[in-house]
């Protein structure tokens, strides 16, 4: 049985992304400086402000609520529902103007993922979706496409540096079987997968706000994501990731990933 999300915790979410993407608007593509986190990814004032503006709302009107956020860490992550936020998922995008990263707003429940927000602040794009409802583009219900077979498939990864030794070698063996792979995208791949766009979407290292709003989406666009054993996306998962349109799809990447 998939578990229930209250209307009103949609609405709030939207309310979130509104207010993040406001700040986002106003610096995209304007001479910011970038700085360098502890793991060399950049950081502007951007994502610290996107995610302060989301942060402040939970507080005022979700106080007993927990947070796990990329930029200012985690708080009450006990609660029984714990917002899990990315103000900018592709930040290289960002800083160098190309529109095709995202806000991520995910809601988490004893640890599930119930609700995710891929939200696209200068296209306009907004991708919802609750678990116990149905995957939307703009309020239009979308659904991911046909594709049993990996030779046909569309496949897409932020970047193939991404993966370590190991892993480069079991996604290579994917790669090669595709019949052609995207490079970049961060999260906005996965929502073109929910949309019917793109067929295939492996990566690994992810973090849980990198991956937590993905899950409602693609599940209840009609696909699969989990992670390289094949196991359920959770708080608590380690980060590798397949997400297919296609069930068969997905079955056929998964044989393989999992060695």
């Amino acid at each position: 049985m998939s578990p229930v999300c209250p209307p009103e915790f949609l609405v709030f979410a939207n309310l979130l992304a509104d207010a993040s993407g406001d700040v986002i608007r106003r610096h995209f593509r304007q001479p910011i400086p970038v700085d360098d986190k502890a793991d060399s990814s950049p950081v502007t004032i951007a994502d610290h402000e996107a995610e302060q503006a989301i942060r402040v709302l939970i507080e005022s009107h979700r106080p007993d609520d927990g947070i796990i956020g990329e930029e200012f860490g985690e708080i009450r992550t006990d609660a029984e529902f714990v917002w899990v936020v990315d103000p900018i998922d592709g930040t290289k995008s960002f800083i160098v103007g190309r529109p095709i990263f995202g806000t991520l707003i995910a809601l988490v429940q004893d640890g599930v993922p119930i609700l995710g927000v891929i939200d696209q602040p200068i296209g306009g794009d907004r991708w919802t979706a609750t678990a116990d409802g149905i995957s939307m583009l703009n309020g239009a219900p979308i659904r991911t496409r046909s594709c049993p077979n990996l030779e046909t498939a569309i496949m897409a990864t932020t970047s193939p540096h991404l993966f370590s030794e190991h892993e480069a070698a079991r996604y290579g063996a994917v790669e090669q079987i595709a019949k052609y792979v995207v490079f970049g995208g961060d999260c906005y791949n996965y929502a073109m997968l929910a949309a019917g766009q793109i067929d295939l979407v492996v990566e690994s290292g992810l973090k849980p706000f990198d991956f937590c709003a993905l899950v409602p989406v693609i599940e209840q666009a009609g696909g699969l994501i989990t992670d390289w054993r094949g196991g359920p996306v959770r708080l608590g998962s380690d980060g590798s990731i397949v997400a297919a349109g296609d069930p068969a799809l997905h079955a056929a990447a998964l044989k393989i990933l999992a060695g």
